[in-house]
């Protein structure tokens, strides 16, 4: 068995290689130059660690890590050009470092280097590990749909936006877990309890992250500071903080929804901490890793190789940045 820091070094031994031509070069340069930027590698680890879960990592768990990531960084691209945004991982993002229509055909290529990534599984379970890759693929593009919709609208409900965050985030998490744990021969069984743990996790995750983009250290965190917060968009936070809030409380936040000047971050904060949710959103993240838990708890395997699986979530729950 590997732990998560080890199959991390695995995978980007394989991965950290040109992945496009060289021709033409105003496309494929800034295709390597996101790629390069790297990341933490979640999500490719994921099916690594899926297939560990039952049996010996196969050659097949590497083509769909490969195209996972690539789907991933694909996503994000899009992702920061719908935002707005001018860093990822501490750097600049494409469309900023480049022009959106550049932004556009790198995520494309991307997605369709994924896909040749996939034409390269062996594996007897192929048409299985398509079917969940297209429905995750889907959902992400849904769950980005509905954040940026839900951005737009007065108010959104919890369960609305933990909808949301599912389709976005979790599915993918989830997905990773168990395509991986196909190719290692699991039942149908431990399959949709892996599901389970990924999506709970991916939860769970999306919480920390929403705290991190408030709260956290921008230098450390690799994003601009308060970047959900300028783009309005309705997080576990926000919509908590509405509704626990009292009167003034809740007139000045809204108000703050149609103020744009300088000083929105530092005050929406404000009103974040004098409703306590800062401490909240640490009871809800200790909620959602408990269910996670639970469903690996379930799977029928030994509990020594589920150790990388309880290491990576402890590692993403207490990440700072």
């Amino acid at each position: 068995m590997h732990s998560f820091q080890e199959l991390v070094v695995k995978f980007n031994k394989g991965f950290d290689t040109n992945h496009f031509p060289s021709s033409p070069t105003s496309l494929y340069e800034p295709g390597e130059y996101f790629l390069g930027i790297g990341g933490k590698r979640i999500r490719p680890v994921l099916c690594l660690l899926g297939n560990e879960l039952f049996n010996e990592i196969h050659e097949d768990a590497f083509h769909l890590s490969n195209a996972v990531e690539l789907f991933h960084n694909f996503s994000l691209v899009h992702d920061d050009m719908m935002d707005e945004a001018s860093l990822r991982r501490g750097k600049a993002t494409v469309h900023t470092k480049y022009d959106i229509n550049t932004a556009l055909l790198v995520g494309d290529v991307m997605l369709i280097r994924a896909y040749e990534y996939l034409q390269k599984i062996q594996s007897a379970h192929l048409n299985k590990i398509l079917q969940l890759f297209n429905t995750a693929a889907k959902e992400v593009c849904e769950g980005q749909q509905l954040d940026m919709d839900y951005s737009k609208k007065d108010m959104v409900t919890m369960e609305d936006y933990i909808h949301m965050i599912t389709l976005k985030t979790s599915v993918l998490l989830a997905a990773s877990l168990e395509m991986g744990a196909i190719v290692g021969g699991a039942s149908t069984a431990n399959c949709k309890h892996l599901y389970e743990f990924g999506k709970n996790i991916g939860i769970a995750f999306q919480v920390q992250d929403d705290y991190l983009d408030a709260f956290g250290d921008a230098a450390l965190f690799g994003k601009e500071a308060g970047g959900d917060i300028k783009q309005n968009k309705k997080t576990f936070l926000l919509i908590h903080a509405l509704e626990v809030a009292n009167q003034d409380q809740k007139l000045a936040l809204t108000a703050l929804l149609k103020y744009n000047g300088a000083d929105k971050v530092e005050k929406v904060l404000e009103l974040f901490k004098a409703c306590c949710i800062d401490t909240w959103a640490e009871s809800l993240k200790a909620k959602y890793l408990h269910k996670a838990f639970e469903h690996l708890e379930s799977i029928a395997v030994t509990s020594d190789r589920k150790k990388p699986l309880i290491e990576l979530a402890n590692y993403l729950m207490n990440r700072n940045q």
